[in-house]
Formats: C-alpha cells, sequence, structure tokens
C-alpha cells in the first residue's frame, strides 16, 4: 500500500505539539490592527488548539 502524503496546505498552516496535539494560528491577526481595540488583539495573540473531529481530520492530513 502507498505511503499517506502530507497535505502541504496544512502542513503550512498547522503544526502537531509535542504532546501529538494540533495547534494553529489564531484568526484576524494579519492587518488591519488599528480597527481592533487591544482587548481583541491580544486575544488573538498566540497559537490555539483543535478540538475533536477537527483535530482528527487535520491530523489524517498532515499524516499523523
Amino acid at each position: 500500500m502507498p505511503k499517506q502524503k502530507t497535505h502541504k496546505g496544512a502542513a503550512k498552516r498547522l503544526k502537531v505539539s509535542g504532546s501529538g496535539k494540533v495547534r494553529h494560528r489564531n484568526a484576524w491577526r494579519v492587518h488591519n490592527r488599528n480597527k481592533r481595540n487591544a482587548r481583541r488583539w491580544r486575544r488573538a495573540k498566540g497559537m490555539s488548539t483543535l478540538e475533536g473531529g477537527n483535530e482528527k481530520r487535520m491530523a489524517r492530513l498532515l499524516g499523523k
């Protein structure tokens, strides 16, 4: 049986943590900073983890 290929679009957007969780960058961080107040901007910082079916599906795309 052939090997599963990594989905390159998903690989550029998602990371798998050391414990195996799938992490993604938060939305609303690219541009137009001045439209949003500091609280909104702060809460969009960093990375979040996927949960449930989303995590399963994305892990499969990443070949995990």
